[in-house]
This record gives structure tokens, C-alpha cells and sequence, in this order.
């Protein structure tokens, strides 16, 4: 037994010599030709933005042979913006990408225009952005803070990957003050994952137009909003929003945040007892509300008691949007004490509200009384001749009023001589809002600015010549290709 046991060690022993030892913990490394070992590197932002010696020539010779190098023809839209950058040492106006498609090689071929070349706004709008293409894309403008102004409206498959980027942009960029991501679905995930960001972010204007954002994607946006404190301007048009939980989460919206200066809800479904939501959140006294737009709700005069509540104690509120809601002549009656009470409201939007010589003739008691109100806009109502003569002999006592928009062909009468004078009372009109104006100026009071929007509203002329302009397009700024109105 002893000895079978010993030769069946020394053959266990023989077979385990024919391999080699290996020592605990050994590793054996490989290395290819030396030709292969680097095959790329990662250069310093700083290092690659070294303005004193790089030249526009630079840049678009990088770009080709970035183009080369992926294997995608350069773009002449590119090619043309770049020659119109004029000064390396700052960053370049725009860099306008709209409509051209961008696939992953595409979006990688610009990151050598991306290390040189800073922008205050870049358009991705209809790029046709797809998840891999948009996250690597994101993530350059990250890297390098290429852009102020980003919009990457209208790109319905960015992906889960895409969003992340996107809200790692939002949270951690120091540059980027405005984000446009319109007409494009946000669906729960994204809104949790763009909310989120938005707790450390600095953003201050968010446009997010026909997002889909009723229900959930809404609750879980405002939850972060209340306590977002760098946010300044909302825009929320065509979303659908309801009057019941939307109207709810935008009133507590307003009840508890303390920096939003402007909010645009115009063509949603806000309806009467949403309005209440909302004037029950302005009501609250936090609000530093300073612009609000209503435009198209499926308001009525019969919701104008609730604004009639608030309006005398809101002293942020300098413009009210309430185009195109049926008010009636109702509606601007149950407002006018509390107009004439309200010491902050500076431009006042009533058009297509179904407003008559009765209302006109109300606001005018409104306009006499008034040390503040500097544009109203009551275009495309039936007002005639004695509501347009009420609102001339008010501005002959208003000091203010240096915009007062009314339609600028007469309305039908059945005497002939009456159009004659409604012509010549909107011509009055006219001219006494330009001399308020100029008064104005002489005596160094500028027009209050609507805040860090004032620069995007739309330039309109004094007086009567603007008529032709959307009523919804003042207020509060746009988005690129504004909604319909």
C-alpha cells in the first residue's frame, strides 16, 4: 500500500514539471510596436484656446481636416460663420447649425472648431440629433463651455444618453445662462433627470414650448423650481396645461419661489379656475414676479374677481399678458378699481378680448388715474368712435402712456363722418403718446426695463405704426420660431 502510494506522488509530481512555476501574484504585460502605443491625447481647453496665436485661418484649416479625418464633407453654412468671426479673443455671435442633419461623425468633426472658438449662442434646432451624436456633442460643449445660448429644439430622439448629457450641461456649465429644448416630447425620465440639474444649475431662462409637459413631467419640473434660486424667465407655452393639477403646481410654483421674474403660459388651457390657482400663488406675497402671460387660456370675465383680489397687494408685477381670453367689457370692469390700486403694472396686454367702447371707455378711467402704465395694448377689439374719444381725452391728462396700440383702420359706423374722426382720434392718440415719450426722456425717466428679457422683445415703434404685430409677442421674450398665436 506504502509503496503504490509513492509512485503515484513521483508521476503526479513528473506531470506538474512539465509546466512552468508561476510566482504569487505574477502578470505578464504585452506592448505593441512602438508605433501604436499613443494613438491620441487629450489636450488642456486652456492650453488649446491660446488666443494670441491662433488665427481664423487656423481654425477653418482644423475643421477641414477635421472633416477629413471623420469623413464628412465640410458644411459651407459652417465655412460662411466662420468667416464672419472677427475677434479670436472673445466669443463669436452664433454659430447657426439649424436644419443642417448632424449624425455622430458630423457632431465629431466640429470639436476642432469647438476648442478654439467660443459662441454666445449656438442653434441645433432640427439637427436630427441622435443619441450617440448629441451625448458626445454635449459633452464637448461642456468641456469647452461653447455656448451662453444653447437651442436644441425640434431633436425627438436624443435618447436617454442625450438627456444625461444634456442635463450634466445644465447642471455644470458656468457659462450657459439660456436653454431652448422646444417642440420635442419630455417625457418623465428626461423632466426627472433636466429637474434634477436644475437644483445646481445657473440657468436663468428656460424655454421648453410644446414639450408635453402636462401631468407628471410638470409636478416633478416645479418640485425643483421652488427651490431653484438662479431661474428667471419660464416659458411654457402649447403644453397643454390643464386647470386643475397644472394650474395647481404652477400656483404653488408662484407661492414659493422667490426668483422667477417671468412666466409665459400662453395657448394652454389654464381656463377660470386655473386663473384662481394662479392668483392665489401671486397672492401669496414671496413672488418676485415681474412678467405673467395669459394669452389664450379660455379666460373669462367671470375669473377676473380673483385677479381683482390680488392685484393691489402684487408690487413685482409690470406686465400682464391677457390677450386673446374673453373679458368683455364685464371683465375690464370688475379690474379697474384694482388697476388704479396697483402701483407696479407698466404694460398691460388686452387684444383680441372682446373689449368695446364700454371697456375702452373704463380703461380710460383707468389711464386718467394712472402715474405708471406705459404701453396698453388693445388691438383688435370693436372700439369706435366714443370709446377711442374717451381714451384721447385721458391721455390728455396721462403723463405716462407712451404706447397705445389700437387698430389703425376704423371701425364700421353708420355715419360717414364718424370715421372721418376715428381716423383723426387715433391720429391724436398717436401724437400725444409721442410727446409723453419725449417728455419722458427730458425728464431722465426711461421706460422701466422688463428685466434680463427687455433685450429680446421685439423692437416695436411708438404710436400706432406696430399694428400689424402679434399681441402676444410683447411681454416677455420669444423662443426661436415663436409659437402661433
Amino acid at each position: 500500500m506504502t509503496g503504490g502510494k509513492e509512485d503515484n506522488n513521483t508521476e503526479l509530481a513528473s506531470s506538474l514539471s512539465q509546466f512552468p512555476k508561476k510566482c504569487k501574484g505574477e502578470k505578464h504585460v504585452s506592448f505593441p510596436p512602438d508605433e501604436e502605443i499613443v494613438s491620441g491625447f487629450a489636450e488642456h481647453k486652456d492650453v488649446l484656446r491660446d488666443v494670441d496665436s491662433i488665427t481664423l485661418v487656423d481654425v477653418i484649416s482644423a475643421y477641414k481636416k477635421s472633416c477629413l479625418k471623420h469623413h464628412v464633407e465640410p458644411t459651407s453654412k459652417i465655412l460662411e460663420q466662420l468667416q464672419e468671426v472677427t475677434d479670436m479673443q472673445s466669443r463669436a455671435r452664433c454659430l447657426d447649425l439649424r436644419g443642417e442633419r448632424l449624425d455622430y461623425h458630423a457632431c465629431e468633426s466640429l470639436e476642432d472648431i469647438l476648442k478654439l472658438v467660443q459662441f454666445d449662442f449656438i442653434s441645433l434646432r432640427e439637427t436630427q440629433l441622435e443619441e450617440n451624436g448629441a451625448s458626445s456633442l454635449l459633452d464637448m460643449f461642456l468641456y469647452y463651455e461653447s455656448a451662453a445660448h444653447l437651442d436644441i429644439s425640434s431633436n425627438t430622439n436624443l435618447g436617454i444618453s442625450g438627456w444625461q448629457a444634456l442635463s450634466r450641461l445644465v447642471q455644470r456649465s458656468s457659462c450657459l445662462w439660456r436653454l431652448d429644448a422646444c417642440d420635442m416630447a419630455i417625457p418623465e425620465y428626461p423632466a426627472q433627470a433636466l429637474s434634477k440639474a436644475l437644483l445646481g444649475s445657473s440657468l436663468a431662462v428656460l424655454c421648453l414650448e410644446n414639450s408635453g409637459l402636462s401631468g407628471r413631467p410638470l409636478f416633478t419640473l416645479v418640485n425643483t423650481l421652488k427651490e431653484n434660486t438662479s431661474l428667471q424667465e419660464l416659458y411654457l407655452a402649447n403644453n397643454n396645461l390643464n386647470s386643475f393639477q397644472d394650474a395647481m403646481q404652477l400656483g404653488d410654483l408662484l407661492k414659493y419661489n422667490r426668483c422667477l421674474k417671468s412666466l409665459d403660459m400662453s395657448n394652454n388651457q389654464i381656463s377660470d379656475s386655473g386663473l384662481e390657482e394662479i392668483c392665489e400663488g401671486l397672492g401669496a406675497g414671496k413672488t418676485r414676479l415681474r412678467n405673467l402671460v395669459l394669452w389664450n387660456n379660455q379666460i373669462t370675465y367671470r375669473s377676473m374677481v380673483h385677479l381683482a383680489k390680488i392685484l393691489p397687494r402684487v408690487n413685482t408685477l409690470e406686465t400682464l399678458n391677457l390677450g386673446r381670453n374673453n373679458l368683455q367689457n364685464g371683465g375690464i370692469q370688475l379690474l379697474k378699481e384694482s388697476l388704479i390700486a396697483n402701483r407696479s403694472i407698466l404694460r398691460l396686454g388686452l387684444v383680441h378680448t372682446r373689449v368695446g367702447c364700454e371697456g375702452a371707455v373704463t380703461l380710460a378711467e383707468f389711464i386718467a388715474e394712472s402715474r405708471r402704465i406705459q404701453r396698453l395694448d388693445m388691438r383688435r377689439n370693436p372700439v369706435r368712435t366714443a370709446g377711442l374719444m374717451a381714451l384721447w381725452l385721458a391721455l390728455k391728462i396721462n403723463q405716462s402712456l407712451i404706447r397705445l396700440d389700437l387698430d389703425t383702420t376704423p371701425k364700421e359706423e353708420k355715419e360717414e363722418f364718424l370715421i372721418e374722426t376715428q381716423k383723426n382720434l387715433l391720429q391724436e392718440i398717436c401724437d400725444r403718446c409721442v410727446r409723453n415719450a419725449s417728455a419722458a426722456k427730458e425728464r431722465n425717466l426711461q421706460p422701466a426695463s422688463p428685466g434680463k428679457g427687455s433685450q429680446r422683445l421685439p423692437p416695436l415703434p411708438l404710436g400706432m405704426e406696430q399694428g400689424q404685430i402679434d399681441g402676444a409677442a410683447w411681454g416677455a421674450s420669444r423662443c426661436a420660431n415663436s409659437h402661433s398665436t
